[in-house]
């Protein structure tokens, strides 16, 4: 047996504030909250600890909440999507959604006095957004296609939200992992492509054939920080695909919790841990909790495809259905869009609506019957089975409109750059820009073809915004993160930069 010794170590002012309070135990005030209104609730539990709900202030838009759910392998029903369409209706103008790279959404405008409802209204639907922010595992992703790609491998839907329910305690909330040291992100890909971008996330199962068996792979450690970033490491280890997938992310994330530095905010991510004690002790350590012999991995995984975006109409591995996937820019839906995006999930498919790490939606189970009839759909002219190139492979992450981090603002300037260079390019193929406002790297620009991260720089004596270049993230088989190679442009310089990388690195020409 490995000796593993729980860090001695001055609190910092987050780990302060957790041993006062757990971030959970604030659910049982949110009646409360709702009554005195939000400049009345004691500063931490107001900016950090309703995080542990989903409950996100925000100084940009104060008084106006964002609201992150908890969708787990992306996948909605008709009716939920109709339930969050209902709440962000209600604020009108400041109401939104974003589809977050996560599969995920985040709701905005939200007030605190309607939150108590609202989570009445979530619990009917089958919704959480409990411990979805802070120290806490995050949204855990899965393949898109999973139980419909004639192609696939393993189906995660199931594993999945077994996790979940695991670490959530069924949505109602789990104490055993509300103290994490930080945040924490598992993915589990059952396809050929790594659409779950498996090297960016702490925990990430890939499949893989062992003795003629087909389980999992594991890597540990992948993740993004403002001062680090390192793609996952193999485990050395492969797991059936059975609720040994359950027991292994149970016992890394109680080895993290216990283990896990918590000294310094910037070391205290699984991968610091890691390098501290070396893979082998990590994995001892972490197979004394899962309480059995991990097997060694397989020799080679199956992640041997191209990425897909999924964008477009698809044949299922269900005879005479098909899935259409739709591209919504920079990912922000409005109420009518997801009024409108239940309806047609109704009418043509089976009621499923599915979101994928790229910020898009696909529609399943839509009979060979429906089709015709289908693409008539008005909505369809904004949300594109064929959009352009550049436009096709955008990423953004909220951007300083709405995020109080965000150096720059991404969004609506990046769909607007696009437009330009679409107008000026003809593109041979999709480039991926991902755009992200500071470097908590929400938009996963180091996974990008070209990565652009907010940051303020100086012009003409002034502080502007700007953004440092990344370049060299593959997705996909043989995935690797991308390195920056420019620092501080100027955004209102950026635009003669981009053209010229797409014209020299990526084929373009001039129109």
């Amino acid at each position: 047996m490995v000796e593993a010794t729980k860090p001695v170590t001055s609190l910092n002012k987050f780990e302060q504030f957790k041993a006062e309070k757990d971030g959970l135990a604030v659910k049982d005030q949110l009646e409360q909250f709702a009554q005195l209104g939000w400049e009345a609730i004691d500063k931490t539990d107001l900016e950090h600890r309703l995080k542990w709900l989903g409950i996100f202030y925000r100084p940009v838009t104060p008084g106006k909440f964002m609201m992150r759910m908890r969708i787990p392998n992306g996948i909605l029903t008709s009716n939920q999507m109709q339930v969050l369409a209902e709440i962000v209706q209600r604020y009108g103008e400041d109401g939104n959604a974003d589809i977050t790279t996560r599969q995920n959404l985040q709701l905005r405008g939200v007030r605190l006095e309607d939150v108590p409802d609202i989570f009445r209204r979530f619990e009917q639907a089958g919704l959480t957004s409990v411990q979805s922010g802070m120290d806490n595992v995050r949204n855990i992703t899965g393949s898109p296609m999973a139980g419909i790609d004639a192609h696939e491998l393993i189906d995660t839907r199931g594993l999945v939200r077994k996790v979940q329910d695991m670490i959530t305690n069924n949505g109602k909330g789990n104490f055993a992992f509300t103290n994490l040291p930080r945040k924490f992100n598992i993915a589990l890909e059952g396809g050929r492509d790594n659409s779950v971008h498996a090297e960016i996330n702490d925990i990430a199962f890939v499949p893989a054939y062992k003795d003629g068996e087909l389980g999992f792979n594991v890597v540990v450690g992948g993740f993004f920080s403002a001062k680090r970033c390192e793609a996952a490491v193999p485990l050395n280890a492969w797991v059936p695909a059975n609720d040994d997938v359950v027991d292994l992310c149970r016992a890394i994330l109680v080895v993290y919790r216990d283990y896990g530095l918590r000294a310094n905010r910037q070391k205290s991510r699984l991968m610091w841990l890691i390098d501290e004690w070396g893979m082998e002790k990590f994995r001892i350590v972490v197979e004394e909790h899962f309480g059995r012999t991990l097997l060694t991995a397989a020799e080679e995984d199956e992640i041997d495809w191209d990425k897909r975006d999924h964008i477009g109409i698809y044949p299922q591995k269900q005879s005479g259905l098909n899935y259409v996937g739709l591209h919504i820019p920079i990912g922000r839906l409005y109420a009518e869009d997801m009024f409108e995006l239940a309806r047609i999930a109704e009418v043509y498919g089976s009621g499923e609506i599915r979101l994928t790490v790229e910020q898009n939606v696909i529609i399943p189970n839509i009979p060979d019957s429906r089709l015709k009839p289908f693409l008539t759909e008005p909505l369809l002219e904004r949300f594109s089975l064929n959009p352009a190139p550049l436009t096709r492979a955008l990423i953004s992450c909220t951007g300083a409109q709405f995020c109080n981090f965000a150096l720059i603002e991404t969004k609506n300037r990046a769909l607007a750059m696009i437009k330009v260079l679409e107008a000026e390019l003809e593109m041979t193929r999709p480039v991926r820009i991902h755009w992200t406002g500071c470097p908590n790297s929400c938009g996963q620009p180091q996974v990008a073809d070209i990565g652009l991260m907010g940051t303020k720089v100086r012009k003409d004596g002034k502080a502007v915004e700007g953004v440092d270049l990344y370049l060299g993230g593959k997705v996909g088989k043989d995935a690797k993160l991308g390195t920056c190679v420019q620092k501080g442009i100027p955004c209102d310089d950026l635009l003669p930069v981009l053209r010229n990388l797409l014209i020299e690195n990526f084929g373009a020409k001039s129109k």
